[in-house]
């Protein structure tokens, strides 16, 4: 039977962990392994299963390498951060073992993420036999599956798609980001981009908004447009769509404080000299920030997440919504972690159980919207994230 080695131990890695545990068919061992194994041990006391931790740096491949060997996992899942992506894709090469990730690799010294760097192993993970899946978190992830089961139960063909992201819920802080401080600042002050007619269209930071009035109670939210990484995926593999953007949801007081945050310059990701040594203004921030993970028990509301998809059908034109709706206080019950982090947790450990089952396979490096979306989607509920489509 499989075994999974967990590189990560954030908020997502708690809910990967915990989710991992509920599947003793699919993962038989389950090793956590960070750089903080107090992390790791923290995690694995909370689940009555047994789990095993190790310690690693996952900037270091010879190091994630020594891990692999010992471990012996039939897939590495990687929830750590994006920098460290193709160090933990390069150790997966080294020793023949299956890769996943929630997020695309971004360069630490840049503001900038793209699917390039990963799509260029390409060729390498297909010689060597094995398989990388790529963003198998929810926004990518779901969002990409949620595309691929419009495109094969609604559509003849997809051309605008408007995926939509909400946090509806408050944590009760003057300011806190629900994921990793840096990374979430790094993508939220990045310019605007999306996709219309085989064009890249780029804006300046949170400059387009809108009204989008979100089901099941949570009513009227003004949305931002932003640049996601899906995009790219699903513009390339899905090349009939004309149109494609995303958007997300801030609170007021949020754009408030990051507006102040950027005009001091805390958070430029260059580092300037603070008597005689170099501090990145970010990194310093972060350390300042609250940890996201110990937002859950203060976190109540639902977050709201789909996708809005216009296409044809026998030749007639269709307006389809496919969307889930996640309560943060029922993700802290189950696994201790809020929604953001269960919303992206739970989709990582069914993207494994594909690879793992045989349900999803492949040489090379894929993205979640290349491969049948169907028993993907009927994973989804059963683990914790319903799912509701509409045609408007």
């Amino acid at each position: 039977m499989p075994n999974v080695l967990i590189i990560g131990a954030g908020g997502v890695g708690q809910v990967v962990t915990h989710k991992c545990a509920q599947v003793l068919e699919v993962f038989e061992t389950i090793c956590l392994a960070s750089r903080n194994i107090g992390k790791c041990n923290r995690i694995a006391a909370q689940i009555s299963r047994p789990i095993r931790t190790a310690q690693v740096d996952a900037d270091d491949v010879g190091a994630l390498v020594s891990l692999i060997q010992t471990e012996k996992p039939d897939l590495v899942l990687n929830v750590a951060l994006p920098y460290q992506d193709l160090h933990i894709m390069d150790a997966c090469l080294e020793t023949g073992v299956h890769y996943l990730d929630t997020a695309n690799y971004e360069p630490p010294d840049e503001a900038r993420f793209c699917y390039r760097w990963q799509w260029d192993y390409y060729e390498r993970f297909r010689d060597r036999g094995i398989m990388a899946l790529l963003g198998s978190g929810f926004d990518p992830g779901v969002t990409n599956v949620f595309c691929a089961w419009a495109k094969k139960m609604h559509f003849d063909e997809i051309r605008e798609l408007d995926i939509i992201d909400c946090n509806a819920g408050d944590h009760g802080q003057p300011f806190a980001t629900n994921f990793n401080p840096e990374i979430n600042i790094r993508e939220v002050t990045a310019p605007g981009r999306y996709y219309q007619t085989g064009v890249w269209r780029k804006t300046a930071p949170l400059s387009v908004s809108k009204e989008f009035d979100f089901p099941e109670g949570i009513g009227q939210k003004k949305i931002y447009l932003m640049y996601h990484e899906e995009l790219e995926s699903l513009t390339r593999y899905m090349p009939g769509i004309q149109q494609a953007r995303f958007w997300m949801t801030f609170s007021d007081n949020y754009l408030k404080h990051l507006e102040v945050l950027e005009n001091v310059g805390m958070t430029r990701i260059d580092p300037v000299i603070y008597e005689g040594r170099e501090v990145v203004p970010l990194k310093f921030l972060k350390a300042l920030l609250p940890d996201p993970g110990s937002l859950g028990p203060l976190t109540r509301g639902r977050t709201c997440i789909g996708c809005l998809i216009k296409g044809v059908k026998d030749g007639k034109e269709k307006q389809y919504y496919i969307y889930n709706i996640c309560d943060h206080e029922k993700a802290f019950k189950e696994v201790g972690s809020q929604a953001i982090s269960y919303t992206t947790g739970v989709p990582a450990m069914i993207g494994a159980m594909m690879v793992l089952t045989g349900k999803w396979s492949g040489k090379g490096v894929f993205n979640m919207e290349q491969f049948d979306p169907e028993p993907f989607m009927k994973e989804l509920p059963r683990y914790g994230l319903p799912w509701t489509e509409t045609i408007l």
